[in-house]
Order: C-alpha cells, then sequence, then structure tokens
C-alpha cells in the first residue's frame, strides 16, 4: 500500500529545520514513512513525539480498513421537509350580541306603549352612533335600568322613574357618564347642597331648548326660576350690555354645574376680580399703584348684573367712596354748606371724585399715589 501525502508540520528544536509532508507524487510505503519519522526524531521533542504518534494512528487506521475491520459507514441526510404554507384562517362569524341578563336590548319594546316619548329621537342621547350616548349602549335602559321584568308584567314597575327618585339618586343617573369636564365638581357643590338634580333644569324627554336640552326656551328663563333678584337687574337701567345683546347668558360667567373655586360657581379663576378680568383686561395690571377693590373684588363698587347707577356701581357716588374713605382729608366735609352753595365742589356734581381721581382702577404714574393721574 502506498501513502501520496502525510501532513507533519512543526519545529524542530534546537535544529531549526521544518518538518515538511513529502511532495506530491512520491509514493512512500508505511516502513518508509515510519523509519523517515523515526529517523528525524533526533531529539527528544514533544513536536516530534507527536507527529510520530500521528503516523502510527494514520497507519493503524488504514490497516485496519483493509483489513475488514472497520467498515466505513455512510450517513446519508435525510433531506428536510419542505416548509408547508400556513393554511389560511377560516373567518368564523361574530357571535351575535345578545341583550345582558334583565335587558330587553330593543328600544322598540318600549316605543310600543310609551310611543308620547318619540321626541327623544330627535335630541342627543338617541345617536347611536355615538359611542357615548345611551342609544350605543342599552338604550332606554341605560337611564331606566333593565326592562325585562316590566315588560313581562306591566303593572310590575320595576323600572327606575326618574322623576320619581330622590335629586342625589337621579342625579347619579345622569353622572354615570356626565362625570367629566364641566359636569366633574357638581357633588357637594351649591346646587346640589340645596338638593337641585339634573332634571330641575334640564330635560332629556322633552326639552324646550335645543341647546343643553332645557326645560326652558332659554338659559335666563331657567335662572330665572330661582334667581329671580339677580335676573331682573338684567332689566335695570344700566345693565351689562353684553346679556342683553344675546352676546353672553349666565354661564358665560357662573358654571351651574359647580366650580373647583366654589366661589359663587364661577367659571374663570379663582376670584371675583379674575372673572372680570377675563374680558375687562384693562384692568388686570400689574399697576404701580394698585386700588385693594380692584384686586380683590370688583363687586365692592359694581354690580355686574346692573344698576340703577352709572357704570353699574352699587351705589352713587361720592357715597359710594365714602364708604371706606370717611375719616381721611377732604371726604368727611363733602357735605358742608360752602361745598354745596357757596363754592359749589366738583366733589357733588359731574363725576363727584372721579373728576380728580379718573385712574380709579390703578395708575402706573410715578405720581399716581391717589389715582390722578
Amino acid at each position: 500500500m502506498r501513502v501520496r501525502h502525510v501532513a507533519c508540520f512543526g519545529q524542530e528544536a534546537g535544529a531549526g529545520r521544518t518538518v515538511r509532508a513529502p511532495e506530491a507524487g512520491a509514493g512512500y510505503s508505511m516502513k518508509d514513512l515510519l523509519r523517515r519519522a523515526a529517523l528525524r526524531a533526533t531529539g527528544d521533542t514533544v513536536s516530534h513525539r507527536l507527529c510520530l504518534a500521528a503516523l502510527c494512528l494514520f497507519a493503524a487506521t488504514i490497516t485496519a480498513r483493509t483489513t475488514g475491520l472497520i467498515f466505513p459507514v455512510t450517513i446519508e441526510a435525510t433531506p428536510a421537509a419542505a416548509p408547508q404554507a400556513a393554511k389560511p384562517a377560516t373567518p368564523q362569524a361574530a357571535a351575535p350580541q345578545t341583550p345582558a341578563a334583565g335587558y330587553v336590548g330593543n328600544n322598540d319594546a318600549c316605543l310600543k306603549c310609551h310611543d308620547q316619548e318619540t321626541s327623544l329621537k330627535g335630541t342627543p342621547h338617541w345617536q347611536a352612533k355615538n359611542p357615548r350616548t345611551p342609544m350605543a349602549t342599552h338604550g332606554c335602559e341605560s337611564c331606566h335600568g333593565p326592562g325585562q321584568a316590566h315588560i313581562d308584567d306591566p303593572d310590575n314597575l320595576k323600572i327606575r322613574k326618574i322623576k320619581e327618585m330622590t335629586p342625589a339618586e337621579s342625579a347619579q343617573v345622569c353622572l354615570s357618564c356626565h362625570n367629566r369636564g364641566t359636569h366633574a365638581a357638581w357633588e357637594g357643590r351649591a346646587h346640589d347642597r340645596r338638593n337641585l338634580s339634573c332634571v330641575t333644569c334640564h330635560s332629556v324627554h322633552s326639552p324646550k331648548s335645543v341647546e343643553h336640552q332645557l326645560v326652558k326656551e332659554n338659559e335666563t328663563a331657567v335662572c330665572a326660576q330661582c334667581h329671580r333678584l339677580q335676573v331682573a337687574k338684567t332689566e335695570r337701567a344700566v345693565a351689562h350690555m353684553p346679556v342683553r345683546e344675546g352676546k353672553m347668558s349666565c354661564s358665560s360667567c357662573h358654571n351651574p354645574h359647580g366650580s373647583i373655586s366654589n366661589v359663587k360657581n364661577l367659571k374663570v379663576g379663582s376670584s371675583v376680580a379674575e372673572t372680570c378680568m377675563s374680558c375687562h383686561t384693562e384692568m388686570r395690571g400689574p399697576m404701580l399703584w394698585e386700588h385693594a377693590p380692584v384686586k380683590e373684588n370688583c363687586a365692592t363698587c359694581h354690580d355686574p348684573h346692573g344698576s340703577s347707577n352709572d357704570r353699574m356701581v352699587v351705589v352713587r357716588m361720592p357715597m359710594l367712596c365714602q364708604r371706606c374713605h370717611v375719616a381721611t382729608r377732604h371726604p368727611a366735609t363733602i357735605y358742608d354748606n360752602n361745598a354745596i352753595t357757596v363754592n359749589k365742589s366738583n366733589r357733588m356734581f359731574g363725576r363727584s371724585c372721579v373728576n380728580c381721581h379718573s385712574n380709579i382702577h390703578g395708575s402706573n404714574h410715578p405720581s399716581g399715589q391717589f389715582f390722578m393721574r
């Protein structure tokens, strides 16, 4: 047997020579290879010993295969199965929506008897396309509760009747949906403490106004049911003109559902002054010289609903100013005979105190301490 290629690489220690495999094409017997390896192993080096061991193992393997002691084992790779395309999922039909226990789930069943409530169809609560409305959930039963028992036995009134509930109970029905935004502060505020409910001002089934579904034709008429004095002031000689012109309403300044500030249910800010200055921005300041009532409460001098005096002041001047300025400088002598008959002081005529103190709401002038410039 001839072996044509043997690879043995290494560096002989101390000899500086490289042991390489015989050149290609040269034929060597097994004995020749072993003899050559033994002759080259002149040094007792690790590399030569390893090379000799490798040649012996190689020779033993060749001998065993030729004598039939070792049979070549052929391992045939089994081709991997081609990936099967995923079968498209069979679309399943959606399960039909069934009413919850005790619910009818059909408004037509209610309208067979309550046909007078057809006006509800024109209101926002009837918009089934809006997921926030009762029609998008249980319909009539969203407010009146499960109605199956009531339909089975009409004489058995197992149904919510909002008008027969206490104000707190009926308010909770509405707050189950209307619990955000301007309605969030209802509980504990003025109207809630006075045992009013949502149906006091609103009508779900038969509203007389399209906007806000009110029980009256407009917002002012609804507020006038309780706040008669305030609404009557809007008819005085000097009133808040935007209200008369229809550009403002009660809810422009007040939130009837309650406010966070809890000061007269004001809608803007946490004080009367902040609410007024949301429109009267020229009075906002800051001023170098500030008039205290302007910063504290505009209603100290003005009645925002209306007055019989110029500029909606609560009392005519100079009496208005004298409510605070009594014992200082000239206000205390304003009514003496000389001021009225002889000198004809301007303290009593024309604009009275404001004839001189023209910048009464505040001044930015360095010499404006007395609001005269």
